[in-house]
């Protein structure tokens, strides 16, 4: 059996709960998705940092302490499960799997009705790398999976895993090793495995809980103007300068960044050294953060081809239009009616104008005055995948336009895209809040109808039995499109 096969021999199609347990060498984690089965939403997600891989190298057991809170935790999460009627799935890596004591673990975890897949290296390393094709589809280059007791290889292309590698240099085997030893172990190993310079123009993708705390401690460190780490890109030399400077940092600094649990600052250089020297090994010069990795790589594993192959932007925008909109099937409607009027707009950018009109109905709710203000948080702080910041910027400034908000360019959208890019989004807005008002969000109008660009106007065709729509507000909308657009309004 292969390493795929053994992992992923289910497949998963329904929008049931599903619930992971993770059972780390440094947390033990519950998360409980639901959802569209391509990119469910996280229902529920609690970690106890256990600790259970701290001082294991010296003694090759898992020390009582983090095994009294691993095991309170796991109590905890299976009550939790039942309670939420959601089929568990639990796994176990580094810790578990090099301890002496881990089978008696995992028989405690089997007397909570518990059964503990006790996951190889190579495995663990296959759901990594399976997680971040889940959120970033064309990944190509490295995935590196830091987690407590080891870390993970995995080179990704063409949406699958290829080459995969598991070495003992988890953020707690190597705590106090920087410098020298560090470099001299982390050469050695990378060497032995053949993968020296692999990385050679690649980047490399970060999964862990502690590299996910670099990229917090650097967003906050530069101010940049989202909360959002997932995709977020960081050079070898912002690395090699974080690696130099945060043991400097005090722990007042350390508080004050967003995100970054105590438990997590505690590694924080541990893991900046670590990085810094892999970089240099492995030849790459960039870095991209994936708030997806082991867990998400499971459930991304037991589906079928045809569902992996879903854009996860266009699945999970499509099920908030479903669940904060009016009208559910108005979204897709709505992109095939304006699209004749972007022809000449970049082609990548079809699918965050196809998003923005998944999410156009999204502020109905809100009071009218705040609805732009709605649509803009929802596009910049929403939990979206395979979406880079200036795209996430286009989808906000659609939605702030649509939803009412006019053609200003709210801050802090010039500082994460280009002018250019987000004129274009504001005429996708303009259209989408025209088709919206011609057909009251209903279906039939935006069907017998079409908008196109003919002689230098931007023409509305609508049948004889459909002229009584087009009142003073459609009138208005269509006007300040052409104008947007440069050209002249015109009714056929």
């Amino acid at each position: 059996m292969s390493i795929a096969d053994a992992l992923f021999g289910r497949r998963r199609s329904d929008a049931g709960r599903q619930a992971i347990i993770d059972i780390g060498s440094n947390s033990v984690r519950l998360v409980v998705y639901q959802g569209p089965a391509r990119i469910p939403a996280v229902l529920f997600n609690e970690k106890v940092l256990a600790g259970l891989g701290r001082g294991l190298a010296d003694t090759s057991r898992m020390d009582e302490e983090a095994l009294a809170l691993a095991r309170t935790a796991l109590a905890r999460f299976a009550a939790v499960a039942r309670e939420m009627d959601a089929e568990v799935r639990t796994v176990a890596t580094a810790a578990v799997r090099d301890a002496a004591n881990g089978p008696d673990f995992i028989a405690a975890a089997a007397a909570l009705g518990l059964t503990v897949e006790l996951l190889t290296g190579e495995q663990e390393a296959t759901a990594a790398g399976m997680g971040v094709l889940s959120g970033i589809p064309q990944a190509d280059g490295i995935v590196g999976d830091l987690g407590g007791g080891s870390l993970e290889l995995v080179r990704v292309r063409d949406g699958a895993v290829a080459e995969r590698v598991s070495f003992p240099l988890g953020v707690l085997r190597i705590a106090g090793k920087r410098g020298k030893p560090l470099d001299a172990l982390v050469t050695r190993l990378i060497e032995q495995a053949g993968w020296a310079g692999k990385g050679k123009g690649l980047p490399l993708y970060l999964v862990g809980g502690s590299w996910r705390a670099l990229a917090r401690l650097d967003m906050s460190l530069t101010d940049y103007p989202l909360p959002i780490a997932h995709q977020y890109c960081m050079s070898a030399e912002t690395i090699a300068r974080i690696s130099r400077s945060v043991a400097q940092l005090g722990k007042p600094r350390l508080r004050a960044v967003p995100g970054l649990s105590s438990g997590r600052s505690a590694t924080l250089a541990d893991a900046a050294a670590l990085l810094a020297v892999l970089l240099r090994r492995l030849g790459s010069t960039t870095t991209i953060v994936s708030a997806f990795g082991l867990r998400e790589g499971l459930l991304f594993g037991e589906l079928a081809e045809q569902d992996r192959a879903l854009d996860p932007l266009i699945v999970a925008a499509r099920e908030e239009g479903r669940v904060l909109g009016r009208f559910p099937e108005h979204g897709d409607l709505l992109d095939r009616w304006i699209a004749p009027l972007f022809a000449d707009h970049p082609a990548a950018e079809a699918r965050i104008r196809h998003a923005a009109c998944l999410l156009a109905d999204v502020g109905w709710r809100a009071n009218p005055e705040f609805r732009a203000e709605r649509g803009l948080e929802t596009a910049l702080h929403g939990a979206w995948v395979a979406i880079e910041s200036a795209e996430r910027a286009q989808l906000a400034q659609a939605l702030f336009t649509s939803l009412g908000g006019g053609t200003a360019m709210p801050d802090p959208l010039s500082r994460l895209a280009d002018v250019e890019r987000l004129l274009r989004a504001t005429v996708w807005g303009l259209a989408a809040r025209l088709g919206q008002r011609l057909s009251g969000g209903l279906a039939g109008p935006l069907q017998r109808s079409s908008v196109s660009i003919d002689d230098g106007k931007v023409v509305l065709h609508l049948r004889d039995g459909d002229r009584a729509l087009y009142g003073e507000t459609a009138e208005k909308r269509h006007a300040a499109l052409a104008t947007a657009l440069g050209l002249k309004p015109a009714l056929a």
